[in-house]
């Protein structure tokens, strides 16, 4: 008789009110169905829950690990599998605020039942997976990330927000946090070495992303590929408010901020980012969590991953707005306009 996978489900209990304790049964009883041996683990407020349970699993020679929550979550189940040798499949039910990991794997949100269908699909793609190295409060570290990570004034936005208000409010706490640090952007003198060179100057932002998505926009990096081995590296060259406003708008606009002169926009497989201020640190936010200071160095490892998405939409360039996604771009949108009328104001 031929012995069956197992499939280990690691699920955050508090993720997206609570949606997934209410679900964890139907999405074994799925799971089984597909022929799974499937076992839940329910994450805890102890420090690396989710990563721990994930090495485990991993070690123990499970076939498919499924991280269940937001970002952060997905974030610290590959943290937990990344650095092994043998790495199983893995799987996504997002029920976070932005999701924007599934986004790019276009796995449903909010729902986990029809995410735990798109396994049945048996769609994969190998994941390229990031790699930081760099210290965080005065200790060596290596951290593994899935979407980006950024520096700079603005990139401190997401790990700047409450978890409580993200669950109670969603995309608004991010948008009320925004307007808050919008007029605190700082320039910051640095140096990014990458594959083509070595760029020297002051940025604002610095984002080195290996999706389309991030923050749940879809336009910051049109062209992304998942596979390719190349990160996606994006600096700011301004510290002007009003035209970082610009900015935000030409991103709205179909992407347009790519082609401006105030973004350094380059595709590189490896990149180092130094901090030249003796003034300032320059804070990293990896997936959403504070990443500790530069300098730091980040690898793209090619096709670490296996994670089930559903091929048949990504392979599509067309962008797929639902209703969630338009009314995110029109409150954006207001956003931009009235922050415009304050800075001509002043």
């Amino acid at each position: 008789m031929e012995e069956r996978k197992r499939a280990r489900l690691i699920y955050n209990p508090t993720s997206g009110q609570e949606i997934m304790k209410k679900n964890v049964v139907d999405v074994l009883e799925i799971l089984e169905g597909f022929g799974y041996e499937t076992s839940a683990f329910q994450t805890t407020a102890t420090k690396d829950s989710a990563k721990n349970e994930a090495k485990r699993a991993a070690e123990a020679g499970f076939d498919l690990v499924i991280a269940a929550g937001g970002d952060g979550t997905i974030n610290e189940v590959v943290n937990g599998i990344a650095p092994l040798e043998n790495r199983p499949k893995m799987a996504i039910i997002p029920t976070g605020t932005t999701n924007d990991y599934a986004r790019a794997l276009k796995v449903p949100r909010g729902n986990p039942i029809e995410a735990a269908k798109l396994i049945g699909k048996n769609q994969t793609i190998l994941m390229d997976i990031g790699l930081a190295k760099n210290e965080k409060n005065g200790f060596y570290q290596e951290h593994y990330f899935i979407n980006i990570a950024a520096a700079g004034t603005l990139t401190e936005l997401t790990y700047s927000v409450p978890s409580q208000l993200k669950t109670m409010f969603g995309y608004l706490a991010y948008v009320v946090k925004g307007a808050e640090l919008l007029p605190q952007v700082q320039f910051t003198p640095v140096r990014v070495t990458h594959d083509g060179g070595v760029f020297e100057g002051s940025v604002s932002m610095i984002f080195v992303a290996l999706t389309n998505s991030i923050g749940g926009f879809e336009q910051i990096v049109p062209d992304a590929k998942l596979d390719d081995g190349n990160f996606t590296l994006i600096m700011v060259k301004t510290g002007n408010l009003f035209e970082i406003l610009q900015l935000i708008g030409q991103v709205l606009d179909g992407g347009k901020h790519i082609e401006s002169d105030l973004i350094e926009y380059i595709k590189t497989r490896s990149l180092s980012i130094e901090n030249l201020s003796s003034d300032s640190r320059l804070l990293l936010n990896l997936d959403g969590e504070f990443g500790g200071d530069a300098p730091v160095e980040l690898y793209n490892l090619q096709n670490h991953i296996e994670f089930f998405a559903d091929t048949d939409l990504v392979s599509d360039e067309a962008i797929t707005l639902d209703t969630e996604q338009v009314d995110r771009e029109n409150m954006a949108k207001r956003f931009i306009e009235e922050s415009s009328h304050i800075h001509s104001a002043i």
